[in-house]
């Protein structure tokens, strides 16, 4: 061929271009399709339930301040007067109820008379919408009442949150026929029905679809029905259920199915139904103790045959259960557990700070010790920290939106923090803490507090496998448009998105070598870029991320710290800088950005090194670590100090929860009597909160 002919030719020379650009794309997109990790048909529903908010900034490595602001329009008043009527209410409930356990069955609480007290007072239908006579409430209204219950009786939290989280309320309001949502939701919402619902058994927990009971389409005549082997546990409210809804895997021999909701033409697969307590061959006859928490959980097992319009949506919506979860477990992981946390450490935090202004040993009041006080700050931080997120989330729930990552963070690091809470506090509280009698406030939430680390997915595979895995293929900018031109074999669609991914890796790695950091904010600016570059060189691991957990699991750390971070930035926003000091909005950014600046040199540092590409890999992430910052502990005095001397902070603080009558309420009382005013009536306080349980041989 002439090749001045062929310069000449334009049409000719772009063809000729364009097949060699289109052969490296081929060759890249095949090449790209080795190194993504295989993904189930459960984990594909997972990553396409839910949505994204901040989180899709933080990978875009980037802080939207406007997102952080007082939204003005948060002030509904009716809601306000409507949240303050049910706060009362509230109060009332625990006034009349107390702190003991709910069960097994006791003389002092009937747990009978308390759900039908709570449905007829509103809290059980807080999810259900008014047009079925429910209660509908704002989640940040919900998140307060939680939270109280929970700060004072964490067995009245949970049989007050499990009907408001993942179940047949929620899975019928989103999914139910109207027949079925007719006929159950005014009931559940009145407490005429108690509801729960059985996922888990002895061969699915966390692993909740992997070796699920299963269920088969079978005829007699012309009737068709389901036959299941149902072997449930770990189920709360079980043994006090009238509606129980349960999952199973369900499978179609014959092809008797009329149609699926899954995409496959005979809709198996995983799948929900209900039943009630009285169903043919149903057993619920025993029920489980976890660690004495004082609520009712247990089995559902039996051989039962059930009708196809008992499935949740009908028929059609038969092999469609795992979407309909992962679209429903927002409330469980964004709101309940993580209210419960935030009730556990305020109460904690609040009571342990009144105890050791007052408590004394060696002389002096044990706050004035640096070992205590270093102890109570690691408290306050992290309740703090839970306080505030549980605030935005509620906030960025309430707008409508629901980020699968972030309710996943939620769950995980509110959970784990509070334990920390605890067991600092516990150290505090010493010999109080583990001698059972009215002046422990401890024991309760000891019990309470691995309950909530384990269920909703323990939080060890949330951490490993969970919030990284799904951020980095939800939340990330361009790796799920990529991942979906692959699945959909689009090579135009991911020639864009590649190149556009290029670019946006190079610009985020040249501006981590130029940065700086002037203030606190910037410091929190530069962890978001540093993270977000690290996420691009990270995906380069393709499936060995799913392995490779420790890596998975510090970037998961990280990603968590600087949500925590915002939330703190959104917290101090909204509830007014010029009442809280700065200094405290501060310590807490510092503290999250100095736990996640060194994880981040630890994933660097770990980064594989077992071929010549990785090698070149970790060369280029080097300058990137982070510089560390450590502690000044003449700054941990300065923080107790301005706590101590701020009542606004104090305020915020005891803000949500319910002490009345406790231990907690006498250590008030002890903080507003003068020592040497008062003195008897002072001695003699001091000498009730200080005794601890004695009884008779």
């Amino acid at each position: 061929m002439n090749i001045k002919y062929l310069f000449h030719n334009k049409f000719i020379l772009f063809k000729l271009l364009f097949l060699i650009n289109n052969n490296m794309y081929s060759r890249l997109f095949n090449n790209v399709k080795k190194i993504i990790p295989k993904i189930s048909q459960t984990e594909l529903i997972a990553l396409k339930s839910g949505g994204v908010s901040i989180d899709r900034d933080i990978f875009s490595g980037k802080i939207n301040y406007n997102k952080l602001k007082k939204n003005q329009n948060d002030n509904n008043q009716s809601d306000d007067n409507h949240s303050c009527d049910m706060i009362e209410k509230t109060k009332l409930i625990l006034q009349k109820y107390g702190e003991s356990n709910v069960y097994p069955l006791n003389n002092k609480i009937n747990i009978n008379n308390l759900m039908e007290e709570l449905g007829n007072m509103g809290f059980l239908g807080m999810i259900i919408d008014n047009k079925f006579d429910g209660n509908r409430l704002s989640i940040s209204t919900q998140s307060k009442i939680l939270t109280m219950m929970a700060s004072y009786n964490p067995s009245i939290a949970v049989v007050t949150m499990v009907p408001n989280s993942l179940g047949p309320g929620e899975l019928l309001q989103h999914y139910g026929t109207e027949k079925q949502k007719n006929m159950y939701l005014p009931k559940l919402a009145s407490g005429k029905l108690i509801p729960c619902f059985g996922l888990t058994g002895p061969h699915n927990g966390s692993d909740a679809t992997g070796n699920i009971d299963v269920g088969i389409v079978k005829k007699i005549g012309e009737n068709r029905y389901i036959e299941i082997e149902l072997n449930k546990r770990y189920i709360t409210l079980a043994p006090i259920a009238d509606l129980i809804g349960i999952a199973f895997n369900l499978k179609d021999p014959d092809n008797l199915l009329k149609t699926g909701g899954n995409g496959s033409p005979s809709g198996t697969g995983i799948s929900l139904a209900l039943i009630d307590k009285n169903h043919p061959g149903l057993i619920k006859e025993t029920y489980h103790n976890p660690n004495n928490a004082g609520f009712p959980n247990g089995t559902l097992k039996g051989k039962i045959q059930i009708d196809l319009e008992q499935i949740i949506g009908g028929e059609k919506m038969a092999g469609n259960g795992w979407q309909m979860l992962m679209e429903c477990l927002a409330v469980g992981r964004g709101v309940s557990l993580p209210a419960s946390a935030n009730g556990t450490s305020k109460a904690i935090t609040y009571g342990i700070y009144n105890y050791i202004k007052h408590r004394e040993q060696f002389k002096i009041e044990i706050g004035n010790m640096q070992g205590v006080r270093e102890k109570f700050l690691e408290m306050f931080y992290n309740t703090w920290v839970i306080q505030s997120s549980v605030a935005f989330t509620s906030h960025i729930l309430d707008s409508g939106a629901v980020p699968s990552v972030l309710t996943a963070i939620m769950k995980q690091q509110t959970t784990e923090r509070a334990r920390k809470v605890l067991l600092n506090g516990m150290d505090i509280y010493a010999g109080s803490a583990i001698c059972v009698g009215p002046n422990n406030f401890f024991t309760k939430f000891y019990n309470s507090s691995p309950i909530g680390i384990t269920v909703e997915g323990s939080n060890t595979l949330t951490r490993s496998l969970i919030i990284f895995g799904q951020g980095l293929n939800k939340s990330h900018p361009y790796i799920y448009s990529i991942f979906d031109a692959i699945q959909t074999n689009d090579l135009n669609k991911f020639k864009k998105e590649f190149n556009s991914m290029v670019l946006f890796c190079t610009k985020l790695y040249f501006s981590n070598l130029f940065i700086n950091n002037n203030n606190r904010f910037s410091r929190l600016e530069n962890l978001v870029k540093k993270y977000a570059n690290l996420v691009n060189f990270v995906a380069l691991m393709g499936g060995k991320i799913k392995s490779d957990q420790m890596i998975s699991g510090h970037m998961a750390d990280i990603l968590s710290n600087i949500y925590l971070a915002e939330s703190v930035i959104w917290y101090h926003n909204t509830k007014g800088n010029n009442d809280i000091p700065v200094e405290i909005r501060d310590y807490c950014i510092d503290k999250l950005c100095a736990e996640a600046e060194m994880k981040i040199n630890l994933v660097i540092n770990n980064y594989p090194t077992n071929n010549y590409y990785n090698n070149i890999i970790k060369l280029l992430l080097k300058p990137t670590l982070c510089k560390i910052k450590y502690d000044n502990f003449r700054n941990e005095n300065m923080i107790y100090n301005t706590i101590n001397n701020n009542e606004n902070v104090i305020k915020l603080l005891k803000e949500d929860i319910f002490y009345e009558n406790t231990v907690i309420e006498d250590l008030e009382m002890l903080s507003k009597l003068n020592k040497d005013k008062h003195k008897d009536l002072y001695n003699k306080l001091y000498n009730k909160v200080i005794s601890v349980g004695e009884y008779k041989i």
